[in-house]
């Protein structure tokens, strides 16, 4: 569930945040992350642009160099008069796979673009932003209005199990793409993640009322909760309620059962046994915005793809929390869903620009990325993407999903017409 606490590219007036690379010491990422927000907008406001580059570089440091990071530094250096130094942060930007047209992200941009050292760069946004695909559609899922977010697999049935924002329910659809509803939310609030238990014959899911949008009633905003219901039935089994303003926005689930729940909106990292009555924290403060939680193979870890900062890995024992290096390559922020395969992490990216489904190989321990390959970037159908799941060889996720035809209430956009959502497949023996 992509996070609404902030804004990833620049404007005039207002700077995006940034967080810690190292465990918090006393206070939490997000307090940090507000601080510094604080601190770039009032020297903006001051046209103070050395106290802003400092900010800046000290933001690219704390957000583990994130492309849109990389932006902020750029645009302090050509305030200072820095043409060379502004350039070197755009060809990195670029580097990462990343495009933008800079004078429409910021005004500020105009010298730069201007210069003819950019050309070259100019090039390389251009071909990061031309389409890629590996990927096919495999079902096209029934109804336009739907506003699909997450999907999982119940291998015995041969369905898929996705969740509605909108219509706030959970259908059962085959790869024929014949549906039917399977659960409707509790509360009346969209339903989010999911994941499907069929050794025990659950499916587990998330509601949020998410705030700001029309989606749910206004006194409600803030709430959230983790469902179980029998995989059979569709009876609701449990509801267990998630933190004050909190949004439990994605999940994965151990071998043994447990629930593992990222809160998006407050930044935790929660666990849910058999044996739990409440939700029991795991992280010590580090996320600002997880997202879907990985399994790590040694059962000791957790990858938590954040937002705003980049792929984690959670110490489950001790809540420390390392970082995969960007290495000025790799592009690791505005992950919505991340799965591990076979040394891989495949990632659903709506928060990148262009966005993009990837596939990141790691070192044999798991510590650093090695490569990147675009699954699927910039066509027609990917549309925004959201989650996916692992079936076999193959991998599958959402793509058009809807959420980027609506405005920040939820209503339409003017002039725009919501259209199927694709569940589409690609084999992993060809990434």
């Amino acid at each position: 569930m992509r996070p609404q606490l902030c804004a990833l590219l620049l404007t005039p007036c207002l700077m995006i945040g940034a967080a810690v690379s190292t465990a918090p010491s006393g206070e939490a990422a997000s307090l940090q992350l507000q601080q510094l927000r604080e601190a770039l907008h009032s020297s903006h406001q001051r046209n103070d642009w050395q106290a802003n580059l400092a900010s800046a570089n000290q933001q690219k440091t704390l957000l583990n160099g994130a492309p849109h990071a990389l932006l902020e530094v750029a645009r302090a250096q050509l305030h200072l008069g820095n043409l060379d130094a502004a350039l070197e942060e755009i060809r990195q930007f670029a580097a990462m796979g990343q495009a933008a047209e800079l004078t429409a992200v910021s005004p500020d941009f105009a010298p730069l673009v201007a210069s003819p050292a950019f050309a070259e760069i100019r090039a390389a946004m251009a071909a990061n932003g031309q389409s890629v695909t590996m990927a096919a559609t495999a079902v096209v899922l029934p109804d336009a209005m739907l506003l699909a977010e997450d999907l999982d697999y119940d291998a015995q049935t041969r369905r898929f199990y996705v969740t509605s924002v909108r219509q706030k329910k959970i259908i059962a659809t085959d790869k024929s793409g014949g549906s039917r509803d399977f659960a409707v939310a509790p509360d009346g609030w969209p339903l989010v993640a999911i994941k499907v238990d069929a050794r025990r014959g659950r499916v587990w899911a998330t509601e949020v009322a998410m705030q700001g949008l029309n989606f749910s009633a206004q006194a409600d905003w803030g709430r959230s909760a983790l469902l179980c219901y029998d995989l059979h039935s569709g009876k609701l089994l449990r509801r267990v309620e998630g933190p004050s303003h909190s949004g439990l926005g994605d999940m994965t689930l151990t071998p043994e059962g447990a629930v593992i729940v990222s809160d998006g909106e407050g930044g935790g990292v929660y666990r849910l046994s058999a044996a739990d009555r409440s939700l029991q924290r795991l992280d010590g403060g580090d996320f600002i915005s997880p997202q879907t939680p990985a399994l790590h193979p040694d059962g000791k870890h957790i990858f938590v793809p954040d937002y705003v900062r980049g792929i984690g890995v959670l110490d489950v024992a001790t809540k420390q929390v390392s970082w995969l290096a960007t290495q000025g390559r790799f592009a690791l922020d505005g992950i919505d869903g991340l799965y591990f395969n076979d040394g891989r992490l495949l990632a659903v990216q709506n928060g990148t620009s262009p966005e993009r489904v990837m596939a990141f190989t790691l070192d044999p321990k798991l510590t650093r990325v090695l490569s990147a390959t675009v699954i699927e970037r910039a066509t027609q159908s990917l549309g925004d993407p959201t989650h996916g799941v692992v079936i076999g060889g193959q991998f599958y996720y959402i793509a058009n999903s809807g959420w980027d035809v609506i405005d920040e209430h939820g209503a339409l956009k003017v002039g725009a017409m919501a259209s199927a959502a694709r569940i589409m497949r690609v084999k992993l023996a060809a990434l």
